[in-house]
């Protein structure tokens, strides 16, 4: 009777840590930034095989952004500012969970897999992605307050022109790459000074890339996955 009682409790134990392992939970600080922002254009790239990739990432269930709450609250100024002059924000990735940070890492590991090369990274062997710091087993995205985005046109949706691609490996993104045009200059420019005046601060070596001044979790990795 004693070994079938411990059974059982072990059975209920492992039953429960697999029923909490397979619940999905948004923490209470995060929000679905689309109920701060209904307007705002969201284009996960990551949920789309438009990415460096070339394939959905692991993690990416759904075209929902996700951001800490303070992080959403600040981006809705952004919005409302740049709405004055007939322009808006577009959201490239928010919330990045550890599980497709992953992905990238063991995408990195697969040397041949160069589907999306000419692309994204046309000037960068594969074998040096992490060595130049362009893949790393750990992301501020999924500290919940970093954000990549664009400014796009209000009424055509089409995006401003920063000078080179979303996600494109290589000086071309870096903010201060000086061989782009006076208008990509100016609208870089524009981007990083209207992120800057609303609480976030900017990524030298990725024009699209901003993370909240005093995020609620500097120092925590979450892996909840994004879903509707």
């Amino acid at each position: 009777m004693k070994s079938y009682k411990n059974t059982t409790i072990l059975f209920l134990l492992l039953f429960a840590l697999f029923s909490m392992q397979q619940k999905n939970e948004v923490p209470e600080m995060f929000v679905d930034v689309k109920t701060v922002i209904p307007d705002l254009n969201v284009e996960l790239r990551y949920y789309t095989s438009n990415n460096f990739v070339g394939d959905t990432i692991d993690g990416y269930h759904a075209n929902t952004l996700y951001l800490t709450k303070p992080a959403a609250a600040q981006l809705k100024k952004v919005q409302e500012e740049l709405q004055q002059y007939n322009l808006c924000l577009k959201v490239y990735d928010g919330y990045r969970p550890q599980t497709a940070v992953n992905h990238f890492v063991h995408w990195a590991k697969q040397i041949n897999d160069t589907l999306k090369k000419s692309e994204f990274y046309p000037n960068v062997n594969k074998r040096h992605l992490f060595r130049e710091g362009y893949i790393a087993s750990k992301s501020g995205h999924s500290r919940g307050s970093t954000i990549d985005l664009t400014i796009i046109n209000g009424e055509t949706e089409v995006p401003l022109d920063m000078g080179s691609p979303y996600d494109f490996f290589g000086p071309e993104s870096w903010v201060a790459h000086a061989n782009i045009s006076d208008k990509q200059k100016a609208n870089r420019q524009l981007l990083q000074s209207v992120m800057n005046k609303h609480g976030f601060r900017s990524y030298a070596k990725e024009w699209w890339h901003f993370t909240l001044r005093g995020e609620p979790f500097p120092n925590t990795y979450f892996d909840f996955k994004i879903e509707d």
